[in-house]
């Protein structure tokens, strides 16, 4: 006899359930503005620099302001001296960059150009011009294996002459030219010489068939520079001293004591005939 209830399968079934919700949809966020460029000229001023100096003597001010331009590729300085009657006098206006000077005089309206160009690690060229003069030069170094030795031959422009050629070497430079003496042309040598030498610095100078002999001795209290001319054999001495608190001379100086670290200063200056 049939049964008339079936029997049931022996697995599972798996439950059914609704679908999930989707997702809220994120708003997309909006794009962000583009970054704005900095103002070069916003920027040449927070590099502004000024710098004021006061002279006790002549009482007056000397004042320079400078500032970087186009990405530092170029210097603005400004620089003029303000006296005693608040006037404004010897103003300088300078333009300068990595190939390119540029000196400007208000007072004179005049204009110097000064250019520089590295050919190589050996050969560097430069030129002036004085714009209101219309005269100038032009020079060409050559460099050795050894930076500190180098030759310069150098032309002024328009004029035609005998360039000058200087030879510079660690310790000094010698130089000759050609000069018109009497309308007649002539070579001129000229040269320094400079080395330490007892504990200060020697220097030898020979110009325009003169030479000057002169030592420079300074140290943390006093420094003297003594020096002497030859052929008209003058000589000069200059001397230095810095005066503490603790010196006893200087009640033989002043009756008034100078202040901590004051220098007194003498020079003398007479002929030498030997």
């Amino acid at each position: 006899m049939l049964n008339p209830f079936p029997r049931i399968p022996n697995y599972l079934i798996p439950p059914l359930f609704p679908p999930p919700p989707p997702s809220p949809i994120k708003p997309e966020p909006e794009p962000s503005p583009p970054p704005t460029k900095p103002d070069h000229f916003l920027s040449s001023l927070s590099s502004l620099r000024v710098t004021s100096e006061f002279d006790s003597d002549s009482r007056v001010f000397f004042h320079k302001l400078s500032c970087k331009l186009f990405d530092n590729l170029a210097k603005l300085k400004l620089s003029f001296i303000n006296n005693s009657k608040r006037e404004i006098t010897e103003p300088q206006l300078a333009l300068f960059s990595k190939h390119l000077s540029v000196y400007y005089d208000p007072e004179e309206q005049n204009a110097v150009l000064q250019g520089s160009y590295d050919v190589n690690p050996t050969w560097h060229l430069k030129a002036a011009l004085d714009i209101k003069a219309q005269q100038g030069e032009v020079a060409v170094i050559a460099k050795f294996a050894d930076p500190s030795y180098a030759v310069e031959v150098l032309s002024p422009i328009p004029d035609i002459s005998l360039p000058k050629a200087t030879f510079r070497f660690p310790m000094g430079e010698v130089s000759l030219e050609e000069r018109e003496e009497d309308d007649v042309p002539k070579l001129s040598l000229n040269g320094i010489v400079k080395g330490p030498i007892l504990k200060g610095v020697g220097t030898a100078r020979y110009k325009d068939e003169e030479l000057k002999l002169r030592y420079s001795y300074k140290d943390g209290t006093m420094s003297f520079t003594p020096s002497i001319s030859l052929p008209t054999n003058s000589a000069s001495f200059a001397f230095k001293r810095r005066f503490s608190p603790s010196d006893k001379l200087r009640d033989l100086i002043s009756d008034t004591p100078p202040q901590a670290g004051a220098w007194m200063s003498s020079i003398l200056s007479l002929p030498v005939n030997f």
